[in-house]
C-alpha cells in the first residue's frame, strides 16, 4: 500500500472544485481497502471512498483525511434465478458496463447509459434515470463494514432502496465501502420504455418496437442533449455533478398547493405506488425565476438543463453551495417546497 500526501482532489471529481486530501491511497485490489482503514484507524484520521468523483463536492480547505481511490476491477457472469447473474467490481466505469449488458442482449440497465463514474456507487445513490434503477436489478452488494473490518454481502432487501436513496447513504452513511455488484439481468428480455422523452426519440427515429441498443441510443442521444454525458472536452456545460437536486416527492395535498402556486394545471408530475408524488425539481427551478445559462460569477446552471449546477474557471467549492443555496431558497419562497441536494459534501 502506498500511501501518498497532499493529493489535489479537484482533478478527480466531474465538477472540478475544492482542495487536497491530506493522504491518499490507491487501491487496486481488495486486501489494500481493510488495511487503509487500519493505517487511518492507527493515526486517529478520517477515512474517505472515492469512486469516480461524479456525484462529488469537496471543500475548498481539502480533507484532513485518508482518502481511498477505489480502482478494483472485474466482471463476472452466472446463469441462475432464470437469468443473468453478473458481477462487476467497484471501481469498473458504469457506462462501459451497462454497454457491455445491452451488446450481449441482457436487459435491466439500458435506461442507465451514459451515467458517469464507477459500479461502486451504484448502490449507494441507487442509480436511476429513464424509468430504471439499479435497486429493480441488484441481487447483492459486497462491501467492507468499517465497524468491524469484516467483508460482508448485503441481500437486496437489506439495502434500503428508495428513490435515489439506500441504507449505504442515509440510515448508516460512510459504514460500508462498496467492493462488487451483483445485478440480475434478463437474456432476451424487452427494454424498459416507460419516460416520455424516451418515446418521443423512438417515435422520431421511427422506432416501433425498439431493442435494448435503441432505447441506450435514445438515452444517450437525450443525455447528450442537456450535456449529462459529461466525456465531451468542448462541452461548456462538461464540469458538473449532473443534476444537482433530486425531484422531490410531496403528498398530494402538497402537490395541489405547488400547482396553485404555480398557476400551471400542465405542472409536471408523477404519481408514486404510495400515493405521493414527484415533481420536477427543474422545473421548479425555472419557475422561481431562473433560466438556463444563468448564473453568479464562476459558478451557473448548465445552459441546457436547469438541474445541472456548472463550475466554470476559477470556481470554487464555496462558490457552488452559495449559488444552490440560492436556488434552493427561492424555490422554497415560491412554492414552498425544499430541494434536497444529490451530491456528497465532503469537509461541508
Amino acid at each position: 500500500m502506498i500511501v501518498r500526501e497532499s493529493v489535489a482532489l479537484a482533478p478527480l471529481t466531474t465538477l472540478g472544485v475544492g482542495g487536497p486530501a491530506r493522504y491518499f491511497v490507491e487501491a487496486r485490489d481488495e486486501a489494500a481497502v481493510p488495511e487503509a482503514l487500519e493505517w487511518a484507524r492507527r493515526r486517529q484520521l478520517r477515512f474517505y471512498v472515492l469512486g469516480g468523483g461524479s456525484n462529488l463536492v469537496v471543500a475548498d480547505e481539502g480533507i484532513d483525511g485518508l482518502v481511498v481511490g477505489i480502482a478494483l476491477r472485474g466482471v463476472s457472469t452466472r446463469e441462475g434465478h432464470g437469468g443473468i447473474e453478473l458481477t462487476a467490481a467497484a471501481g469498473e466505469p458504469w457506462d462501459a458496463l451497462v454497454r457491455l449488458t445491452v451488446e450481449r442482449g441482457w436487459a435491466g440497465l439500458e435506461c442507465l447509459s451514459g451515467i458517469p463514474g464507477l459500479v461502486g456507487a451504484t448502490p449507494i445513490q441507487n442509480v436511476g434515470a429513464y424509468g430504471q434503477d439499479v435497486g429493480e436489478t441488484v441481487t447483492a452488494v459486497r462491501a467492507l463494514d468499517t465497524a468491524d473490518a469484516r467483508v460482508v454481502t448485503l441481500a437486496n432487501r437489506e439495502c434500503g432502496f428508495a428513490y435515489r436513496d439506500s441504507a449505504f447513504k442515509s440510515r448508516e452513511p460512510g459504514r460500508h465501502v462498496v467492493l462488487a455488484v451483483t445485478y440480475r439481468l434478463r437474456p432476451g428480455g424487452a427494454p424498459t420504455v416507460r419516460y416520455a422523452d424516451v418515446e418521443r426519440d423512438l417515435a422520431t427515429r421511427g422506432v416501433r418496437e425498439p431493442s435494448l441498443a435503441d432505447v441506450r441510443a435514445s438515452v444517450l442521444a437525450i443525455r447528450r442533449a442537456k450535456s449529462m454525458v459529461l466525456d465531451d472536452p468542448a462541452d461548456e456545460n462538461r464540469r458538473s455533478c449532473g443534476s444537482f437536486f433530486v425531484n422531490p416527492v410531496v403528498t398530494a395535498a402538497t402537490c395541489a398547493e405547488v400547482e396553485a402556486r404555480a398557476l400551471d394545471p400542465a405542472m409536471p408530475r408523477w404519481p408514486e405506488p404510495d400515493g405521493r408524488v414527484k415533481l420536477s425539481a427543474a422545473w421548479l427551478i425555472e419557475r422561481a425565476g431562473f433560466r438556463r445559462g444563468q448564473g453568479d460569477g464562476p459558478v451557473s446552471l448548465s445552459s441546457r438543463h436547469a438541474l445541472a449546477l456548472v463550475a466554470h474557471d476559477g470556481a470554487r467549492a464555496r462558490d457552488v453551495l452559495a449559488f444552490a443555496r440560492r436556488l434552493q431558497a427561492a424555490v422554497e419562497a415560491r412554492f414552498g417546497v425544499p430541494l434536497a441536494p444529490e451530491p456528497t459534501f465532503w469537509g461541508i
